[in-house]
């Protein structure tokens, strides 16, 4: 029970760390987590979306606390965020609909930072995003969670099924990244409005 604790809380951790540093492969960590708990003890991989979520509740949260303190300085020097356009339509939808949009910002790869930005920059009350990043970060969870529990459904092995999720994991978003990359695109400068 001691070990199972202590993965526990090094997932949190982790899952912490890649909410406010996004290089960290939270996505894969979860399912990576689940699969292995569904080998070993089905009722713990409860426990890995619960981790899971905390860690990305907070670190969302966090990250929402810093970009607040310096958006409008993040803004004003990221090349790519000075024509605003994106930032300013982001707002918007994030006004709308609090859960979705962040839910689906946390799905895309790259999503979740550029709409806590535009949450913070347009000044999202504190408490409204508490509240509505809680649901759309434990929905983020429970779908890697079930990405590793379908790998432990399909291998036998727990190493094999947590390879599986991992890679899935890395590839959607992979193919996601892609995707949204391609379907940009690039602003002609000598074309004028």
């Amino acid at each position: 029970m001691t070990a199972t604790l202590g993965v526990l809380g090094s997932l949190l951790l982790v899952v912490l760390f890649g909410s406010v540093v996004p290089v960290v492969p939270t996505g894969a960590a979860v399912s990576g987590a689940a699969a292995l708990a569904a080998h070993q003890h089905p009722v713990t991989v409860v426990l890995v979306v619960l981790a899971g979520a905390v860690g990305a509740y907070v670190g969302d949260l966090a990250t929402f606390v810093l970009l607040r303190w310096g958006g409008e300085r993040v803004v004003r020097r990221v090349p790519g965020l000075r024509s605003g356009q994106r930032v300013e339509r982001m707002p918007a939808r994030v006004r709308e609909g609090h859960v979705s949009t962040l839910l689906v910002s946390r799905l895309i790869p790259g999503g979740r930072v550029p709409v806590l930005l535009a949450a913070a920059v347009a000044g999202l009350a504190w408490r409204r995003f508490a509240v509505a990043n809680a649901p759309a970060s434990l929905l983020w969870s429970v779908l890697y969670a079930a990405i590793g529990v379908l790998g432990r459904a399909v291998f036998p092995e727990p190493w094999e099924s947590v390879v599986a999720a991992v890679v899935l994991v890395v590839v959607i978003s992979q193919l996601v990244g892609w995707w949204n990359r391609r379907r940009q695109v690039p602003e002609d400068p000598l074309v004028t409005r």
